[in-house]
């Protein structure tokens, strides 16, 4: 009888679970129809909110369901990365993209020094300086999420990262077109602005169309920028795991000490080859082969593949950011999240500085 009523409680268990899933998918639909309904607001961070006003209505959710969210939240999160490399050539970098590195690794740099400082001060975690730092400087809600499996983010430290650089790019997107118009940047010069400073592609789609409209031209540069500067996650990727493998090295070493001293019974120290083992976010490497793979033309003659991979890579990133705003609480929203917000703002407002000093500098360098 015991036995029944366990297996019983284990199998209605695994269906809440199974449900939670289920909903974040449903969750993912619905925003990416309501994405395409506009060019502002991307299907992710549509999936976010709408699962956030969700649980912020229901009385409770229970640890199966919750369990269901987090399992979307991080394994749809990974398989999304990997079609995201599918999308990145290393080719887009040898072309009018290669123009706009110097700018682009610039803004890097800058992002995160600004990101660590003021977060410093802001007595924020070091993971969600990392997440503003990297969604600001390199391609907004992808790179958050790559980077925040590389550094085990909490799903909250996540959640407050998206919503920090949320409002400074869809500002962006509406004032950068009458900005460079008002001063006077030719096409080139708008490409750098455009395509540098703000973060989701589809807002650096939506500010290229605006100022098309008013200029009375036809370009496709801040695009091209964009998608250099999306190209540079690879670069960050690598360099945060082999941080993430010599911190988890460092902490194994002491905590082997400490275990060492107190019981002679303790297990050994790994070896560094261990602990890449154990640490090395393995979807990494798939996600650099998806690239690699591309950028050599791998899928160029499979029907749909890059449709496929486009649209696959923001609808997982979509559920998973569905099953991650199951975490959040408007009242932790509120108290926790407004610093997380200033951060984003002094972030973003140093990229756009950064870049716009380095058009008018080197303006003829643009052209």
């Amino acid at each position: 009888m015991k036995t029944n009523l366990n297996s019983i409680s284990s199998t209605i268990s695994k269906i809440k679970k199974y449900l939670a899933i289920a909903l974040c998918i449903v969750i993912a639909l619905v925003a990416t129809y309501l994405g395409g309904k506009q060019k502002l607001v991307g299907a992710p961070m549509i999936g976010l909110f709408i699962s956030i006003i969700i649980v912020n209505l229901l009385p409770t959710i229970d640890k199966d369901f919750k369990a269901g969210t987090t399992f979307a939240g991080k394994k749809f999160l990974n398989l999304g990365i990997i079609l995201a490399g599918a999308t990145l050539n290393f080719k887009e970098i040898l072309g009018y993209g290669a123009k706009a590195l110097p700018l682009i690794i610039i803004n890097i740099i800058i992002a995160f020094t600004v990101a660590y400082f003021i977060g410093k001060k802001l007595q924020l975690s070091l993971n969600t300086c990392t997440l503003v730092g990297g969604g600001t400087s390199i391609c907004g809600g992808t790179a958050i999420a790559t980077l925040a499996t590389i550094i085990k983010a909490k799903e909250t430290e996540i959640a407050y990262a998206m919503t920090a650089i949320f409002l400074f790019d869809i500002f962006a997107a509406l004032a950068f077109p009458y900005l460079s118009s008002f001063l006077g940047f030719t096409a080139n010069q708008f490409g750098f602005l455009a395509g540098a400073a703000i973060n989701d592609t589809s807002s650096v789609a939506a500010a290229e169309a605006t100022y098309s409209v008013l200029n009375n031209v036809d370009l496709n540069l801040a695009i091209t920028v964009k998608l250099t500067r999306t190209t540079m996650l690879i670069v960050v990727a690598i360099i945060f795991t082999v941080i993430t493998i010599r911190n988890q090295s460092k902490t194994q070493g002491s905590l082997g000490k400490e275990m060492t001293s107190s019981s002679s019974n303790s297990p050994k120290k790994m070896s560094i080859g261990q602990t890449v083992i154990k640490v090395f976010p393995w979807f990494i490497f798939i996600f650099l082969l998806m690239a690699i793979f591309n950028t050599l033309g791998a899928f160029d003659n499979i029907k749909g593949a890059s449709n496929f991979f486009k649209k696959g890579y923001k609808f997982l990133n979509t559920t998973a950011l569905a099953g991650v705003g199951f975490k959040i609480q408007f009242k932790d929203l509120l108290r926790k999240g407004i610093k997380p917000i200033i951060l984003g703002g002094c972030t973003w407002l140093a990229v756009a500085i950064t870049s716009l000093l380095f058009i008018n500098l080197f303006a003829s360098y643009i052209g």
